[in-house]
C-alpha cells in the first residue's frame, strides 16, 4: 500500500484532502509567541479575521518543523506496512526538509523494507497546489508510484504563477525573495512583480505602479507564457482580497472565454505570513516555467 501526503502550504484544505484519501503535514506560524497548526488548531481557515490582523500591523513569524513531527507523521505509515509519498512545497524555501531527510534517514534504518518516495513541486501555494491535485487525482484512481511520479516530472515546469506584493515590509521580513532588495525603502505604491523560479525560488522580476498597472502586467505575463490557457484550471490568489482577485477572473474571462475553469483560492495562513494582505497573482498552464 502507499499513503500519499502532502502539507498545508500547497494549500490543500482538509476536505480536498479527505475527498481524494491523502494525509495534510501542517505548517505552522506564530503570532505574539503562540504557534498555531493550521487544521490541527482550527478547523477552517477565516482569511478575513487573520488578513485584518495582518493590516494592523501583526507580522507573524513562521518555523521548521522537527524530525520528531516527520517521525510522527510517517513511522505509523511505515509500520502499517506502507511506502510513502510526498508531494511538498519548495526545498529551496524552508529548511524543514533538512529535519525531513534527518527523519526519513531515521525510519529507513528501522523499516529497511519500506520505501519512501518524495516530489518537489518546485513552488508552493497554487502552484504546488495544482501539482498535489493532478497527482492525488492519479493515486485516488489506482495509478502507480511510478506512474504519478513520471506524470509530476512531466508537468512540474509547466505550471507558472506571477503575483504582485502589495506590501514590502512582509516579503522584506522575511527575505524568501531573491531580488526584493532591491524594490524596499519608502517608495509609494511600486508593487514587485514576483514569479516561481525553475529553481523553486521567489524571484522578482518586474515592476509595476499601483495595482492596476501590476494587474495589468500579471496578465501580460498569461499571454506571453500561457500554453492553451483555457483548456486548464486557472486560479488566482487571495490574502484577504476577494475583491481585487475577482477583477482579475473577470478579465481572465474576457480574454479566454466566459467558460474558463477558474477560481480564487484564499491563501494559506503560513505563506500569507510572508505574502502579506491585499496579495493576489495567477497559476496557469504554460508553455514554459
Amino acid at each position: 500500500m502507499l499513503t500519499f501526503f502532502t502539507d498545508t502550504d500547497c494549500d490543500i484544505t482538509p476536505a480536498v484532502a479527505k475527498e481524494y484519501g491523502i494525509k495534510l503535514i501542517s505548517m505552522p506560524y506564530t503570532i505574539d509567541g503562540k504557534e498555531t497548526f493550521p487544521y490541527v488548531d482550527f478547523e477552517e481557515f477565516e482569511p478575513e479575521p487573520f488578513y485584518d490582523l495582518l493590516r494592523k500591523g501583526v507580522i507573524p513569524q513562521t518555523s521548521a518543523l522537527s524530525p520528531e513531527s516527520y517521525i510522527h507523521k510517517f513511522e505509523p505509515e511505515f509500520a502499517a506496512g506502507n511506502d510513502v509519498l510526498y508531494v511538498h512545497f519548495s526545498e529551496s524555501m524552508s529548511g524543514t526538509y533538512n529535519a525531513m531527510y534527518l527523519a526519513v534517514k531515521e525510519l529507513e534504518e528501522k523499516y529497511p523494507e519500506r520505501k519512501f518516495y518524495h516530489f518537489d513541486t518546485k513552488g508552493i501555494t497554487l502552484v504546488s497546489r495544482v501539482q498535489v491535485l493532478a497527482a492525488a487525482k492519479m493515486y485516488k484512481e489506482g495509478a502507480t508510484i511510478e506512474e504519478i511520479l513520471k506524470k509530476l516530472e512531466e508537468d512540474v515546469f509547466h505550471w507558472a504563477v506571477y503575483f504582485y506584493a502589495d506590501n514590502l515590509k512582509f516579503f522584506g521580513k522575511s527575505g524568501r525573495v531573491s531580488g526584493i532588495t532591491a524594490f524596499m525603502g519608502n517608495i509609494i505604491g511600486i508593487k514587485p512583480i514576483i514569479y516561481m523560479s525553475k529553481e523553486g525560488k521567489m524571484e522578482s522580476i518586474d515592476k509595476a505602479t499601483g495595482r492596476k498597472k501590476a494587474i495589468e502586467k500579471l496578465l501580460s505575463h498569461v499571454e506571453a507564457i500561457g500554453d492553451e490557457v483555457e483548456k486548464y484550471e486557472i486560479t488566482v490568489a487571495s490574502t484577504g482580497c476577494r475583491e481585487l482577485a475577482g477583477i482579475i477572473v473577470d478579465k481572465l474571462k474576457e480574454k479566454y472565454g466566459q467558460d474558463i475553469d477558474v477560481k480564487i483560492i484564499d491563501i494559506n495562513p503560513t505563506i500569507g505570513s510572508h505574502c502579506g494582505p491585499d496579495c493576489t497573482g495567477i497559476c496557469f498552464h504554460a508553455k514554459e516555467r
